[in-house]
């Protein structure tokens, strides 16, 4: 948790105070809660933008807020990502990653996705931020984990466009660019923009709609963002890929 929940920025809000639970569903019964301090729990930070981020209101839901109840107890999630932001401009927002690394202590996992937002970063600045990123989380002690970017919801007949695979106006393929920064700085990637591409062609055109948010539904349309549905399954494909490489999560399974 973050103090105060919310969007950093105070995007949507400034935020509350402590702790937010949310009871979903049609008819949740929960006859009690109770709340005691961890003492020195691992820490996962998530860095990234509003396909990551605690969403203010629904529809519109990012998959770290929906990663939350996997996570048991001896370790907590520390939502940091921000709507709009870039990897160059997490960078230099102090109430970005300045402020979570203030906060990271020794083994903490500091997940890391940008590309949405990234539309008219060359490659080599993209290459240096997420450098700059992975250097100042290691000389906290911290442990950087690479996201590449899910996919937008764009197709040309039953295949996703260039531009849903995050390949931007400059013609860098972004994903591709994580990758390689990953093997080049010997840190560990998670391959979202594959796993959600191969989830999203897998329903197709029509039911993949039902992931991201819809006017019947909704009240908007939009290819970008998810449903609370959507961020929960794209949260599962991240909890997939901590739990296959073994990732510091996967030793707090609830």
């Amino acid at each position: 948790m973050r103090q105060p929940e919310g969007q950093p920025t105070g995007q949507g809000g400034t935020g509350n105070p402590g702790l937010d639970i949310r009871f979903a569903g049609s008819n949740p019964q929960v006859p009690a809660v109770s709340v005691r301090p961890a003492t020195q729990p691992l820490v996962a930070y998530l860095a990234g933008d509003s396909t990551v981020c605690d969403q203010p209101a629904a529809p519109y839901t990012g998959w770290g807020q929906m990663i939350t109840t996997a996570v048991g107890p001896g370790a907590a999630v520390a939502n940091y990502a921000d709507s709009g932001e870039s990897s160059g401009s997490f960078l230099s927002n102090s109430a970005l990653l300045p402020a979570l690394l203030a906060k990271v202590r020794a083994n903490d996992a500091v997940f890391i996705q940008f590309g949405h937002n990234d539309k008219q970063t060359r490659a080599s600045a993209f290459r240096s931020n997420l450098t700059s990123m992975i250097t100042q989380v290691r000389a906290k002690g911290g442990v950087p984990v690479l996201v590449t970017p899910p996919v937008r919801r764009l197709f040309n007949g039953n295949r996703l466009t260039p531009t849903a695979l995050h390949i931007n106006g400059v013609g860098v393929n972004l994903p591709a660019e994580m990758r390689a920064v990953g093997a080049a700085q010997n840190v560990p990637v998670i391959d979202l923009t594959s796993k959600s591409q191969t989830l999203v062609e897998s329903l197709g055109p029509s039911a993949s709609a039902q992931l991201y948010l819809r006017s019947s539904v909704d009240g908007v349309t939009d290819n970008t963002h998810f449903s609370q549905y959507g961020a929960t399954r794209i949260g599962g494909l991240v909890l997939q890929s901590i739990r296959e490489q073994r990732l510091p999560l996967a030793a707090y399974p609830r």
